[in-house]
């Protein structure tokens, strides 16, 4: 799974399944609702699992495969046949949800020069849950987690999907886990 290949995906990505959906790409840039209506059925499931990895709760995650299902149908013009459908719409997902974790660190930020937080262990019962361990990770090692570890992609499938070397997926993988795996081992202590 991890040799960078290209499978690895929930369900196997066959030449079949590749051109079916590249059909469905060119109808939805054609503004066909039917087409766009199966390509969402399709995806909308593993979508949802990377985007509430990411953002912390399902309703946000829903929030966020419905403004990336809503950018595919959009650009469906811009499509390029060479990018598998899977990867195009794991890409728009990821920019998604980083858009909306940019707006709320930027937020928090606002909020923490207004408001400071509590003491640390304010109301903490000392142990730190994995969504908590999560947000130590830089927010790109962050992405490819929840890709690997939630929908199965290869290296080479986050590569293309983020816009950089198999090389960088490796590192930033290993850096990430590196963090999470602290942070769990730290319990609730900073």
């Amino acid at each position: 799974m991890g040799d960078g290949t290209g499978g690895g995906l929930s369900e196997p990505v066959t030449r079949t399944t590749t051109d079916e959906e590249r059909r469905l790409m060119r109808r939805i840039a054609r503004r066909d609702q039917a087409a766009f209506a199966a390509l969402a059925l399709r995806y909308e499931a593993r979508l949802l699992v990377v985007a509430r990895r990411l953002l912390g709760s399902h309703e946000d995650g829903e929030d966020a495969v419905q403004r990336a299902l809503l950018q595919c149908y959009l650009g469906a013009a811009s499509y390029r046949p060479a990018w598998a459908v899977s990867t195009w719409l794991y890409r728009i997902l990821t920019n998604v949800c980083v858009d909306e974790m940019r707006r709320r660190a930027s937020r928090t930020a606002r909020e923490a020069l207004v408001d400071p937080p509590a003491a640390p262990g304010a109301g903490l019962d000392g142990r730190l849950d994995l969504a908590r361990a999560l947000e130590r990770v830089p927010r790109e090692a962050r992405v490819l987690l929840a890709l690997r570890y939630a929908d199965g992609l290869s290296y080479g499938e986050l590569a293309r999907v983020r816009g950089i070397s198999v090389n960088t997926v490796k590192s930033q993988l290993a850096r990430g886990k590196a963090i999470l795996r602290a942070a769990l081992r730290q319990g609730g202590r900073r």
